[in-house]
């Protein structure tokens, strides 16, 4: 079966925008083959469709023969603009629809940072009511990017440190840890990563989660600790597309011609050709001496578009085929406990 992305409005055929609909009758919750997963999707307002697509896509492509049924949810004080808040109100569940949901796992993305302490954004609040809802009602959770600092911050005090300059790029990371997440994954893998900021991999050794693959230029990648869910965490992003990289460097470039941020952004590395590079280096010192919004029309869309490949995905498919298989052994273990505990109240 396919993944069915079931939001609040569509119960059943094709939403306008393509990604499958709600569920068809043959999912049924009481097979552990059939997995319903929570989508908190908490990204900006330009990113939240496109969000939609990688996570239907990425599952879609490691379902293979499981049924998977994606719910998303909003947190009500993330930061929108008027047409954010009418998508998610029109197409999201709230946290109310999420505390009497059964659902086997979670994934809760991040979103641009507004304040320098976590603490101090909006929805902190809500975002850690959603991770200790998670720990009791869920077999695993998938944490990423700022809500991985997030959940690191609340659960063990681990504070995250700023970065001098964006970590920003496809990286090269190696399998340090043998688990059933990487089980059977490739000893060295490519892995994109965009953020201002890091955890120390010393904070978290000293607090017991497991480093499973890292890198020597990003730090740690991907990490785990056993609760009574299994919360995984990824500093990178394994649900990107091949273009969302060139995307993202492409609103950082505007954002400096039109002054939203002073620094010219540092282009991301193990990503484009020599072919891009050079052309995006000889743009880079027109709008150093020239700063206006129009040099944009000169952005070499085409030609990166055309040239950016999407390297992690086998990787990423692998690594979410197997949480999907860890959270489908789980459920049937929860299931066979259930039956046989009515059978000896019988």
């Amino acid at each position: 079966m396919p993944v069915y992305f079931d939001r609040e409005p569509v119960r059943s055929g094709l939403p306008a925008d393509g990604l499958p609909g709600a569920a068809p009758a043959a999912f049924d919750e009481a097979d552990a083959s059939c997995l319903t997963i929570g989508l908190i999707n908490n990204m900006p307002d330009p990113a939240l469709q496109a969000t939609e697509r990688q996570f239907v896509a990425l599952l879609g492509a490691a379902a293979d023969g499981l049924g998977v049924r994606l719910r998303p949810y909003a947190l009500p004080e993330v930061p929108r603009t008027e047409w954010g808040r009418e998508y998610v109100t029109r197409c999201y569940a709230g946290l109310d629809a999420l505390w009497s949901s059964q659902l086997d796992g979670l994934i809760v993305t991040g979103t641009e940072p507004r304040s320098p302490n976590l603490r101090d954004e909006p929805y902190w609040g809500s975002l850690i009511s959603v991770l200790e809802w998670a720990e009791q009602h869920t077999y695993s959770a998938v944490w990423s990017c700022l809500a991985t600092h997030a959940a690191l911050l609340h659960l063990d005090g681990i504070d995250r440190r700023p970065l001098d300059d964006k970590r920003f790029g496809v990286f090269e990371c190696v399998r340090v840890a043998d688990h059933p997440l990487t089980a059977g994954a490739p000893a060295r893998l490519r892995m994109p990563h965009s953020r201002w900021n890091d955890i120390p991999e010393e904070a978290l050794a000293a607090c017991g989660y497991r480093v499973l693959t890292r890198s020597d230029a990003a730090g740690a990648d991907a990490f785990v600790k056993e609760r009574k869910s299994l919360f995984v965490f990824f500093q990178g992003h394994p649900e990107y597309e091949a273009h969302t990289l060139l995307l993202e460097y492409r609103r950082d470039i505007k954002r400096f011609l039109t002054r939203e941020r002073e620094t010219y952004p540092t282009m991301p590395r193990g990503y484009f050709d020599e072919a891009t590079v050079a052309v995006l280096t000889a743009l880079r010192e027109r709008a150093l001496a020239d700063r206006r919004e129009e040099i944009l029309a000169d952005f070499p869309t085409a030609l990166a578009a055309a040239t950016v490949t999407n390297t992690w995905r086998p990787t990423a498919t692998h690594l979410y085929r197997n949480w999907l298989l860890y959270m489908s052994a789980e459920k049937a273990r929860a299931l066979e406990r259930g039956r046989t505990r009515r059978s000896v109240g019988e």
